[in-house]
């Protein structure tokens, strides 16, 4: 896969994520970090639109965690 396919693939995600409920946010999470991780180990720059996108996505993910935890 080349760096302009992981951008693409990157921009598809990025527009699947727009107004998407939380359910469709952390179902994605886990495609966007592989496809930025991908883009890393290819010397690719990452836009940070798409840096600060997996990082709220990634905080979602996080948070989903602590809400089922009993108190």
């Amino acid at each position: 896969m080349t760096a302009q396919d992981l951008f693409v693939e990157a921009e598809q995600l990025e527009q699947k994520l727009q107004n998407a409920c939380l359910d469709t946010r952390l179902a994605l999470q886990p495609s966007v970090s592989k496809v930025l991780d991908r883009m890393r180990e290819r010397g690719v720059q990452i836009p940070s639109r798409l840096r600060r996108l997996d990082a709220a996505l990634c905080e979602d993910a996080l948070e989903a965690q602590f809400d089922n935890m009993p108190v």
